[in-house]
């Protein structure tokens, strides 16, 4: 039991890390509002993400959809702490990997279930084209996702002879 406070740790990081710089967005920001941080390329811009994964179902309309997606999130959160506590302690990069994605879908579930959508505010874009704006419970997300995959092919085992 030991062994899960620091992946616990970094889980509570990243909540307390989103749910603040949110709280910060939504008292600074209206609905849409931007501030240009690199013109032409990265600003701070409030939006209501009502639906998925990259705003997968946004426009969808459909009785309790907020329960619903919130009721997926929370359980795909309990089978991803189910899932980290099988893994052999060797694992780090996996487990690591696993406590990002289970704080930032804790982040995200926080804002679904008290506002009935996720707030997010980083947007990237370039002239006309924009990535999906997220934050940084997303950004814990994708970087968990990477790190897991990173141990699935375990580069460690698969070094060239006399490489380091």
């Amino acid at each position: 039991m030991g062994g899960s406070w620091p992946r616990l740790a970094l889980s509570a990081l990243v909540v307390v890390t989103d749910q603040a710089t949110k709280a910060i967005i939504r008292s600074r920001f209206e609905l849409h509002q931007s501030l240009d941080v690199i013109p032409g390329f990265f600003s701070l811009t409030l939006v209501h993400n009502y639906g998925a994964a990259f705003g997968l179902m946004n426009s969808a309309a459909f009785p309790f959809k907020t329960a619903l997606l919130s009721i997926v999130a929370a359980t795909a959160l309990m089978a991803l702490v189910w899932y980290a506590g099988t893994l052999p302690t060797e694992q780090r990069l996996a487990r690591a990997g696993l406590s990002l994605i289970a704080g930032g879908a804790a982040g995200n579930l926080i804002d679904r279930v008290s506002a009935g959508y996720v707030v997010d505010f980083v947007d990237f874009y370039w002239g006309n084209w924009h990535f999906w704006a997220f934050n940084v419970a997303d950004a814990a997300i994708t970087t968990g996702v990477a790190l897991m995959l990173f141990d699935m092919l375990d580069l460690r085992s698969r070094r060239v002879p006399g490489t380091v």
